[in-house]
């Protein structure tokens, strides 16, 4: 008899955090682009089909998650699975299914590939995050419109960071946000006084604005190939 076990029907699909992450941290994804309403600079779209990878009228960089979308299979069918089971239902119907598959866990990530699609959908996650009040939550995401209208009711658990580069940047000051950039060098976050982020405690941890290197196969030709050339050769273990 096989001990192989099989993931129901219509469930959520998570994953696990790799060693630059923290081990065992749960992470949960949508498909990249085809989910983030407010993309701009970093906009990239993986065929849901074929995995060909489009950049959208404004993209400057292209997004890692789009990246792992168009070489893995596996990837972004779990992504879209994940997208088919929420979009279209309310806030109540989604925070249920979150809730119903949900795995154990400490710190969750939500999103290393898409972001908070729509309004219901941003304050279901806040939902979960209140069920379960012991464990920590955090994100990256532009959909800071869906932020700022629950501005004062974001649990104590989620920890939010604005990611530059979005349609909606100006609220990001506007509103004293914690945020992030995406810098092409060491020295650029230096000039901007930020500390780059290697491994996400950044991100989950603290209120201070911080910075992520460029990283990922980025268009050829491009000021942003350019910089992750550069950086692949000065730190030969991240190639």
């Amino acid at each position: 008899m096989s001990n192989k076990t099989t993931r129901p029907q219509n469930t959520l699909i998570f994953s696990r955090g790799n060693k630059k992450l923290i081990y065992g941290q749960v992470i949960f994804n949508l498909p990249a682009g085809h989910s983030c309403p407010f993309a701009k600079n970093c906009q990239s779209f993986a065929d849901r089909k074929t995995g060909k990878i489009r950049g959208g009228k404004n993209t400057v960089f292209r997004c890692y998650a789009a990246s792992v979308e168009a070489v893995y299979t596996s990837a972004r069918r779990n992504n879209w699975s994940n997208f088919d089971l929420l979009k279209g239902k309310s806030k109540l119907e989604m925070t249920a299914i979150l809730v119903r598959d949900l795995p154990a866990g400490i710190l969750y990530r939500i999103h290393s590939s898409g972001d908070f699609f729509n309004q219901d959908y941003f304050d279901a996650w806040l939902e979960v995050a209140r069920v379960f009040p012991n464990r920590r939550f955090y994100a990256y995401t532009k959909a800071i419109p869906f932020w700022i209208k629950r501005l004062k009711e974001i649990p104590a658990n989620f920890v939010l960071n604005a990611s530059y580069g979005g349609t909606h940047d100006s609220l990001i000051e506007k509103h004293n946000l914690k945020s992030v950039r995406v810098v092409y060098s060491e020295q650029e976050a230096k000039d901007l006084n930020l500390e780059i982020d290697h491994d996400d405690s950044h991100a989950y941890e603290g209120e201070k604005n911080f910075a992520l290197l460029i990283h990922g196969t980025q268009p050829i030709g491009s000021n942003a190939c350019k910089a992750w050339t550069k950086i692949k050769k000065e730190r030969e273990f991240w190639a």
